[in-house]
């Protein structure tokens, strides 16, 4: 396993390469559970954009309402940092904006350009695209990984790899075809062709799932290099584990299971994971809340809450309860288990997102709900900063004769990406 740029194959290695690399595009494009809009939409933004994460230029600091960022078309992905923001359009190329003081934006930036979308030069077309607080990466169509920027510690930055942050695109684990990946805060983790899991950055608490509570600091007398290079995840020998899915919360990671269910470790002081014990978990455990007999489409969560997709479009939540982050109500208390969103019960939702202690859930006929702390402008009521117990609808001059399919939720922004609405009776 290396972070080198380029990778050294024989030409039998690279035949199968090419092999693998067929199976992993018919993964990535047609298995991907994110629910991820291959028809091409535009961005919209509201939040605080003090720099540059709205992507409207360096005059606007702030949207109440959903704006469009209008450099930007065709796109089909997006995804929310801590301050910035990452776009992939239709021809696979990746557009980045906000903050770069620890390099998230990948490319040249400045003070201007950082305002406004400017492409990440990447050496190949891109299927999936992730951000944390303060890193980016995208996942080629050929399942190569790429990472810049930097995780983040108790102690300060910790840089990318152990030569510290990467200011543009490195290779990460060059040895392997990767079908997935997915962001927390400050870890990485990438999910191979052959059903194994790899993680780096931030351990804890205990998100890597392969660092133990004595290891996970980078005082330790492993170090900060047995954070930062990519390991894999490893069970017992008598387990045959291949994972199917994976998905990243600020502080946990969550991963799907062929036949076991869904696998849960990090951060558990408010039963986020699933968990009783209210512990970290440094390695991975099933997650008995997330019921065996159902079709998990895709988890996500905020600092200390978690929100689950099913299949059929119901969205449950696990976690605390402060400012209306649950969307259970006002007087509901924390959920230690999986609770279903009463308020979204008829509706068959396609999306879910969240931040800190905002969440948010998109429907089958493009309508985005928004409920949790009301500061920031990040639910996009307005003026209105009043937290929100209940799922909202967000609405707004801009939405008008559009549909939202994909919402993503950064520090204090919101990234949605829309379609046009087709009439009734069109086809």
């Amino acid at each position: 396993m290396s972070t080198g740029v380029k990778r050294h194959l024989s030409n039998a290695s690279t035949k199968r390469q090419k092999n693998d690399t067929k199976k992993a595009k018919i993964s990535i494009i047609q298995g991907d559970t994110q629910q991820k809009s291959r028809t091409p939409g535009l961005v919209l933004t509201f939040g605080q954009g003090d720099v540059g994460q709205l992507g409207l230029g360096p005059d606007i600091q702030e949207r109440g309402r959903p704006t469009l960022v209008k450099a930007l078309e065709n796109v089909v992905d997006i995804c929310a940092g801590g301050m910035h923001t990452v776009c992939l359009n239709k021809d696979g190329n990746v557009y980045t904006f906000g903050c770069d003081d620890e390099g998230a934006l990948g490319r040249e930036a400045t003070d201007e350009n950082s305002f406004e979308p400017g492409q990440v030069v990447l050496p190949g077309s891109v299927v999936q695209v992730t951000a944390g607080d303060s890193h980016s990466a995208a996942l080629l169509e050929d399942g190569r990984v790429f990472a810049w920027g930097s995780f983040r510690d108790s102690h300060g930055a910790m840089g990318l790899t152990a030569q510290g942050k990467e200011k543009r695109p490195i290779q990460l684990l060059s040895d392997k075809v990767v079908t997935k990946i997915a962001s927390g805060a400050d870890h990485l983790v990438m999910l191979t062709n052959d059903g194994q899991l790899y993680t780096c950055g931030c351990a804890e608490q205990g998100q890597l799932g392969r660092v133990s509570d004595r290891f996970a600091s980078r005082e330790s007398r492993q170090g900060l290099s047995h954070l930062l290079l990519p390991g894999r995840i490893l069970f017992n020998k008598r387990f045959k584990y291949h994972f199917v899915d994976v998905w990243a919360t600020s502080y946990c990671t969550f991963a799907k299971e062929k036949t076991k269910g869904i696998f849960a470790f990090g951060l558990n002081n408010y039963n986020q994971l699933g968990l009783l014990n209210e512990k970290p978990q440094f390695h991975p455990v099933v997650s008995k809340t997330f019921d065996l007999s159902k079709n998990w489409k895709k988890i996500t969560g905020g600092q200390h809450h978690t929100l689950a997709l099913e299949e059929n479009g119901k969205v449950y939540v696990l976690g605390r309860k402060e400012y209306g982050r649950l969307g259970l109500g006002k007087d509901c208390g924390d959920a230690k288990e999986l609770t279903l969103v009463p308020t979204l019960s008829s509706e068959e939702c396609i999306d879910i997102a969240c931040g800190s202690s905002v969440s948010f859930a998109v429907t089958k006929t493009g309508v985005c709900y928004a409920w949790g702390m009301g500061s920031n402008c990040q639910l996009g009521m307005g003026d209105d900063d009043s937290d929100i117990f209940e799922p909202s609808k967000i609405q707004g001059k801009q939405l008008e004769g559009k549909n939202v399919h994909l919402v993503s939720a950064g520090g204090q922004h919101t990234v949605i990406l829309v379609q046009p609405s087709i009439p009734n009776g069109s086809l």
